[in-house]
């Protein structure tokens, strides 16, 4: 890790100064040799790295969901060229460049902010090593040597040994409580930040690998953050447990906000937005407005969640507009009672089983009736068989022969002969 740091030395001194104008802020209220001084000024480096980096982000929420999106395209690629893997190579990177996608900006955050990271580690790790860095002379290295957060010194680590920790001032057991609670702490947040993108914000109808890589990346994300996390300064893990607390409510807003279509989060949130026009009668707020442009744009192409939310306004007898805003409509309100008495006429549909006893009652029902069909033919084969007797017919019996019709009492006719 030593190596590593080293190798982005030439950013720890922006990164030192910056810490050293927070610690003279802090320093002020909480005093200078305070863990509260220093440790808030690496919670303050941290918020102002995030907020530099809002643009990455924004890039990289898009790029995750045109990855999504054209995860069913890309399968179809690769079964389509799984024989030819340059020409499947080539029709991937058509495919990126035509809808304006890079697989590698959902990576940008995370590549932008590790200098800062592994400069950061150098900078602490020279502070325990009582070695002046960057802007940080003799006078603020006694004082960042001083300064503990909850008795564990900034620069302490959990593997450290107890000879070390003394010459910091602390003792081994506190390191330790303290460095293992934030490095849990610190897992625990990634594995919600990771479940919540896959619980919610996933689109449910299209089930692809990439969903199953996430999935699993959920569960060894924090693993590697429990290993890595006993190497790292006390420091190091306020810096990554900030990250991660911040990137979990930035993820939390943006799926509030702006959800991926198809999407849990999408229900909720157009659920939300159709009883606030229930309220208001009217689309408040420009993002709403957009949302709801979106959705008509897209016309016969909306998926389920979206075509719920146009019925909704449907029954309140309004209808949305090409530029995001609604109106009164009498159509809406009739289509939307049409469609819904359409579907309360459709048959309720059967399940296999069913449908395979209905068959099979079906058939014996034709079976049996063709028995008796068949059966009474045979009966009246036989009755008009048998001799007739010697001797003239009464004139009645002569009008019936004539008819058609046999003496004596009629037998009703079976009804398919109707």
């Amino acid at each position: 890790m030593d190596t590593i740091a080293s190798l982005f030395s030439f950013i720890t001194w922006p990164v030192s100064w910056v810490i050293v104008q927070f610690h003279k802020m802090y320093g002020a209220i909480f005093g200078d040799d305070t863990g509260w001084a220093w440790g808030l000024s690496i919670v303050s480096l941290v918020v102002l790295i995030r907020i530099c980096l809002i643009p990455l982000f924004v890039k990289q929420i898009k790029s995750t969901r045109n990855m999504q999106v054209l995860q069913p395209k890309m399968k179809a690629i690769q079964e389509r060229y799984k024989s030819d893997k340059q020409r499947q190579s080539e029709e991937m990177m058509k495919l990126y460049k035509e809808t304006g996608t890079n697989p590698l900006s959902s990576c940008l955050p995370i590549l932008a902010q590790s200098p800062f990271f592994f400069a950061l580690y150098h900078v602490l790790s020279a502070i325990a090593s009582n070695k002046k860095i960057g802007v940080i002379d003799q006078s603020l290295l006694d004082s960042a040597r001083q300064a503990h957060i909850f008795g564990a010194p900034l620069a302490a680590k959990f593997m450290d040994s107890e000879e070390k920790v003394q010459a910091l001032g602390a003792s081994l057991t506190d390191v330790r409580v303290v460095t293992a609670v934030m490095i849990v702490m610190m897992s625990a947040s990634q594995f919600f930040t990771q479940r919540q993108l896959m619980t919610k914000n996933v689109d449910l109808t299209v089930k692809t690998p990439y969903m199953q890589q996430q999935k699993m990346l959920m569960y060894i994300f924090p693993v590697i953050f429990a290993v890595m996390g006993i190497n790292f300064p006390v420091g190091v893990l306020v810096y990554w447990l900030t990250t991660n607390v911040w990137t979990m409510g930035q993820q939390m807003y943006v799926i509030n906000q702006n959800p991926t279509p198809g999407s849990k989060a999408q229900d909720q949130y157009l659920g939300r937005l159709l009883k606030s026009v229930t309220a208001h009668g009217e689309v408040r707020g420009r993002t709403r407005r957009n949302t709801v442009k979106r959705i008509v744009a897209k016309g016969p192409d909306r998926n389920d969640i979206e075509r719920k939310f146009i019925t909704g306004l449907a029954k309140l007898g309004l209808a949305a507009q090409e530029d995001g805003t609604v109106i009164k409509s009498e159509t809406a309100v009739a289509e939307a009672e049409g469609g819904a008495a359409q579907r309360r006429q459709q048959p309720k549909r059967q399940t296999k089983a069913q449908r395979q006893t209905g068959a099979a009652q079906a058939k014996d029902t034709d079976s049996t009736e063709s028995g008796a069909k068949t059966s009474l033919q045979k009966r009246d084969a036989a009755q008009d068989e048998k001799p007739k007797p010697a001797g003239k017919p009464a004139s009645g019996s002569s009008r019936q022969a004539k008819s058609g019709q046999r003496k004596g009492p009629q037998r009703p006719k079976h009804p398919s002969k109707k």
